[in-house]
């Protein structure tokens, strides 16, 4: 049984493994938050036994405030593509003229829902709009939010926005790699470097230069966003309390402070090193130096080698010292063509001399080589510790004088345009659905109507669970071995509890009759007459007893009447059982004569042992 409740534990362990490696698969990592938004319902009827999904799309409407928001679906109105040049920059490749196209997805494709498409590869791509109104950052939160979709895969570019500052001479057809930005935020992948960039330029309140400020690196595998061919939903929201949140398909992947979590830091130093001081020649930074005191001993010899020939060797037996290691080939022929003139005297390749396959060696014999006992190699004096040590040198702190304290940082520069200034190695980059708002709901909404859309349609086309699992197994091979213990974890348990047992030796001896095996008449009549004679002589031994207690004396009375007493007592069931015995005998033989002749079989009774007082 403990056998059985083994194997029963070891396939829930199994289970529970397939189980954690598909929930793996669906979710982004452990560490994964989960935003709690409040998805709408979708009014479409899904059929998981078609192939694809018919649905009647409608273009995404604000349900609140917005500061910008796009589809796509409509005329490309208010996009301005840039006519400048990227700065120290090859001219033949500086242009910013990459080809943008609006267009439906290539596949799982929603009927009427179009998108920005970059289009060229190996090219500088610039276009942008302007927010139909400004975002001025002061008690209210910045929510930006689009859509993404390497529909080739990615090898090197990026995704990401720019929410470009607002100025005076801000003009969309010189948008290019260094117009001022006050936040940049989407994906961006070279090699196998996966990134989701948010960088915030922040102004200093003592200089009024402005600096780059770029947030912690996610914790989670972005890998399989830039792989998959899906469609993706990437969110910031900046909040007046001076967090952020980085969400992907509406969960959180990265979240923290702008005070605490980018880098740098917003805030400098209280102190820094003091630029002007140096370390003084005579600092002393050695711990240990060696020990001027040490002398090397006499008998130390540096000249000694690490080698030497070993005198005890001895060469083996039958080394052919007249015979070399290779012998010209006696089977090679100089070629035809061979001019003594041109290519000089001909020699035929050598070979290894067949005499010496089956001796110990050829040639000249060298002693080996072993460890040299009086080798010390070169002297060098014990460290000991340095009385002069300082300690790691170090300048002194001194007050920054550029320090400054900003506690919020959200009061960034106001952003008044929107913009897409980028190079990739891989075309046909899909964005849609663009919104900037201040409120969650508005752009959950706005993202059900949009991106969960396309969501349905991908999960209804995807294929089934065998294909599924198959594909699983293609990039983690190891996933076959467990497919094929939880497959036969189920056969194996059904046997191990519902086969029937084999029965044992042991069990067959408990169960069987108390039946002797069968005898003949003449074995029986055998039996009787021994059986007889074993109650003759008892009688015998009882009348010697009974004879030598007479002899005892009256002493013994007490004692003989108790025993003639139990040999009453044991008589009566003496005979008791002797005429059971007979009257079984009786009936087995009138069985015997009703069964058959002399020479048949009969089944013999067990043989009753008579216990002696």
């Amino acid at each position: 049984m403990h056998f059985q409740w083994d194997w029963l534990c070891l396939g829930v362990l199994i289970i529970n493994s397939v189980t954690a490696e598909i929930e793996n698969e669906e979710t982004l990592d452990a560490d994964v938050e989960v935003e709690d938004f409040d998805k709408q319902p979708q009014e479409a009827d899904v059929d998981r036994d078609k192939s694809s999904l018919e649905v009647v799309y409608q273009t995404p409407k604000p349900t609140g405030e917005v500061y910008f928001t796009e589809t796509f679906d409509g005329v490309l109105a208010g996009w301005v593509l840039s006519k400048t040049k990227k700065e120290d920059t090859d001219d033949n490749i500086a242009k910013y003229d990459g080809r943008w196209e609006v267009e439906e997805l290539k596949e799982n494709t929603v009927p009427g829902d179009r998108g920005l498409v970059l289009k060229s590869v190996a090219k500088h791509h610039a276009i942008s709009a302007m927010l139909t109104k400004a975002f001025v950052f002061d008690n209210k939160p910045l929510i930006v939010q689009y859509e993404v979709n390497f529909q080739e895969g990615i090898d090197c570019g990026g995704a990401y926005i720019k929410l470009l500052s607002s100025s005076d001479d801000l003009n969309l057809e010189y948008f290019f790699d260094k117009t001022p930005y006050t936040i940049m935020f989407g994906p961006d992948k070279c090699g196998e470097d996966y990134k989701l960039h948010f960088i915030f330029r922040h102004k200093n309140p003592k200089t009024g230069e402005y600096d780059e400020k770029h947030a912690k690196r996610p914790d989670v595998d972005l890998k399989k966003f830039y792989l998959d061919k899906k469609t993706h939903l990437y969110t910031l929201v900046l909040k007046p309390d001076d967090t952020f949140e980085m969400l992907i398909d509406q969960a959180v992947v990265s979240k923290g402070s702008l005070l605490e979590d980018m880098v740098p830091p917003v805030n400098p130093p209280k102190e820094i090193e003091d630029p002007s001081e140096k370390k003084p020649d005579d600092w002393d930074e050695r711990p240990k130096i060696p020990d001027p005191n040490a002398v090397k001993p006499d008998d130390w010899d540096e000249d000694e080698p690490s080698k030497i020939e070993d005198p005890d060797a001895v060469k083996p037996e039958g080394w052919l010292d007249d015979e070399p290691q290779y012998v010209p080939d006696p089977n090679a022929k100089k070629p035809k063509d061979w001019d003594e003139e041109m290519d000089g005297e001909w020699e035929a390749p050598q070979i290894p001399n067949p005499k010496c396959e089956t001796a110990p060696g050829c040639g000249h014999w060298d002693r080996p080589m072993k460890n040299n006992p009086k080798y010390k190699g070169k002297w060098k004096a014990p460290m000991i510790d340095n009385p002069n040590y300082q300690g790691i040198w170090s300048p002194r702190k001194i007050l920054n004088p550029d320090y400054f304290e900003d506690l919020h940082p959200f009061k960034m520069t106001t952003v008044s345009a929107i913009g897409l200034e980028l190079w990739s190695m891989t075309s046909d980059i899909y964005f849609d659905n663009f919104i900037i708002c201040s409120e969650k709901e508005v752009a959950d909404r706005w993202a059900a109507d949009g991106w969960g859309l396309k969501k349905l349609v991908a999960s209804a086309n995807e294929p089934g669970m065998f294909s599924q699992l198959v594909t699983a197994a293609e990039d983690h091979p190891w996933l076959w071995v467990l497919y094929i213990l939880t497959l036969a974890l189920p056969v194996g348990l059904g046997v191990l509890f519902c086969w029937p047992a084999k029965k044992t030796d042991e069990d067959i001896d408990l169960k069987k009759p108390d039946i002797s095996k069968p005898v003949t008449k003449g074995e029986l009549k055998q039996e009787r007459e021994e059986l007889e004679d074993d109650e003759i002589e008892l009688e015998e031994e009882k009348e010697n007893e009974d004879t030598a207690e007479d002899d005892e004396g009256e002493g013994g009375e007490d004692i003989d009447d108790e025993e003639e007493e139990n040999e009453v007592a044991d008589e009566s069931q003496g005979e008791g059982d002797k005429s059971n015995k007979s009257g079984s005998e009786d009936e087995m033989k009138e069985a015997d004569e009703s069964t058959g002749s002399g020479d048949g079989t009969v089944k013999s009774v067990r043989k009753r042992r008579v216990r002696k007082d």
